[in-house]
């Protein structure tokens, strides 16, 4: 159906005295049926080429175990050893940074090119929760705004050939009394307040400098203006792995890699539930493989962004060349998110073989933008996505936070979606575009939402397709 446009059907699509509760995530979700998985042909056949342009580090055969630079494994401040072992690594041309079983307690790791860090199983790394320690200042984005500011607890600039693997644990020390309260008051901490330290008065003067375009140096935002690092940052690197671990309580996004080219995110756990606690934030990347993750977040399992608003439009790089498959998402804001900071664009992204499930679960998919944020983003696809429960389905939202208070109306298009099975959502869609900026080409096939407590919303939408649909048992077809 085409020519989708300002109608609203909020109205409930049956009386639902009462919703049953879903299964639980780990064994009901994962044993629902699932199609098989579609040839790559017509648009997924983009997939092979993608992965085909993803280089893998290469990692010289040679180990610096960090016992052999002084550290015990028991629980002491390792940090020297851990700086140790990188600089030796640096000056024989790379290396593997072996952390064997053990606890290992250290400040920030940063890593250089041709350098893997393994954590093997048994060992644990945890990062010390004072700020002091991730200063002086490094190049770093916050939010999609480049700054000078703490430096994230894992951090690569400039470097090619790097990784993060293993199958250890990694601890960022973040909790409601460290880290978490710079925040503000939010829904994560009971304790939290807006007296006192907290990021509001330095974000709002980062996002002034952002618009203001003060250059980047000159944009200092450490001690004393409490904005989080995240866990793993890579920033402007070729080549990353990051494989195996376990990442916990994140001050902030949990991994985040910038303006790389050549990602690997494969068989990690996220599992941080601090406020903006984010699993994986590919920005500005370009030929991203999610796979085999598990995502279990106080936001956003997997958010994919481009920078935001005139800072996101001056570096006007999008993330592009992106496939996600046989990933689980549970709690978060949204399973498979892409903005709000989006300014630079997103385009060429391929989820497939996923499961969400959660009573905590906001959003299934989500495009989040506004007319201050615009963007670019098109040409995204989802197939065989297995949902349990969820609050909200399918989300595109031009209204997100300042909605419709700007100058850089989105532009989003070519959204497809087949083989979508959901157990249970209180709601099916909430699709909003701009009258005079449409979202354009959306497109839902071969789907089945079994229970849903209302069909919500699809406004300002044109060339809306949708075919072989059921929702609530009965087929669906927009009016």
């Amino acid at each position: 159906m085409t020519g989708f446009n300002r109608r609203t059907f909020l109205q409930s699509m049956v009386a639902v005295a009462a919703v049953p509760a879903a299964p639980q995530f780990a064994s009901q979700a994962l044993a629902m049926s699932r199609p098989p998985r579609a040839q790559y042909n017509g648009p997924w056949g983009r997939v092979p080429e993608i992965l085909s342009a993803i280089k893998l580090p290469e990692i010289p055969a040679r180990d610096f175990n960090l016992k052999e630079f002084g550290a015990k494994g028991e629980n002491e401040d390792a940090s020297a050893f851990f700086a140790r072992a990188v600089e030796e690594a640096r000056k024989a041309g790379g290396g593997r940074i072996v952390v064997p079983a053990g606890k290992y307690r250290t400040g920030p790791i940063h890593l250089v090119s041709n350098t893997e860090l393994h954590v093997a199983e048994g060992a644990e790394i945890h990062f010390i929760p004072e700020p002091e320690r991730y200063l002086p200042a490094v190049k770093t984005r916050w939010e999609g705004l480049e700054m000078m500011g703490y430096s994230p607890l894992i951090y690569a600039h400039k470097a090619d050939n790097v990784a993060l693997t293993g199958k250890g644990l990694i601890d960022g020390g973040a909790d409601c009394d460290t880290w978490w309260p710079w925040k503000g008051k939010n829904g994560k901490c009971d304790n939290s307040s807006n007296e006192g330290d907290t990021q509001h008065p330095a974000r709002a003067a980062l996002m002034e400098d952002a618009e203001n375009h003060v250059p980047v140096e000159d944009r200092h935002y450490g001690e004393g203006s409490f904005l989080r690092p995240p866990l793993v940052q890579f920033y402007e690197c070729n080549n990353v792995l990051i494989e195996g671990v376990t990442l916990e309580n994140s001050p902030f996004w949990v991994v985040h890699p910038v303006l790389c080219n050549g990602v690997t995110v494969r068989n990690i756990t996220t599992r941080s539930h601090g406020p903006n606690s984010d699993g994986c934030d590919p920005e500005s990347c370009k030929n991203v493989l999610i796979e085999g993750c598990l995502f279990d977040n106080g936001d956003d399992c997997i958010a994919i962004k481009s920078g935001r608003n005139a800072d996101g439009r001056r570096v006007n790089v999008p993330t592009e060349n992106v496939v996600v498959r046989n990933c689980q998402m549970r709690d978060g804001h949204g399973g498979l998110v892409l903005g709000s900071e989006i300014s630079g664009g997103v385009r060429n992204v391929f989820l497939e073989d996923c499961v969400m499930s959660s009573p905590n679960l906001d959003r299934g998919l989500r495009i989040k933008t506004n007319a201050m944020r615009g963007g670019n983003i098109h040409d995204i696809y989802v197939r065989n996505l297995t949902i349990g429960q969820v609050k909200d389905v399918i989300v595109i939202n031009f209204f997100y936070e300042e909605g419709d208070n700007g100058d850089f109306d989105p532009n989003v298009y070519n959204i497809q979606v087949e083989n979508l099975t959901c157990e249970q959502a209180e709601r099916a869609f909430h699709v909003r575009g701009f009258a005079r900026a449409p979202i354009r080409g959306l497109q839902i096939s071969n789907s089945r939402i079994k229970q849903a407590g209302s069909l919500g919303v699809i406004e300002e939408v044109t060339g809306l397709t949708v075919d072989d649909v059921q929702i609530n048992g009965k087929p669906y077809q927009p009016s």
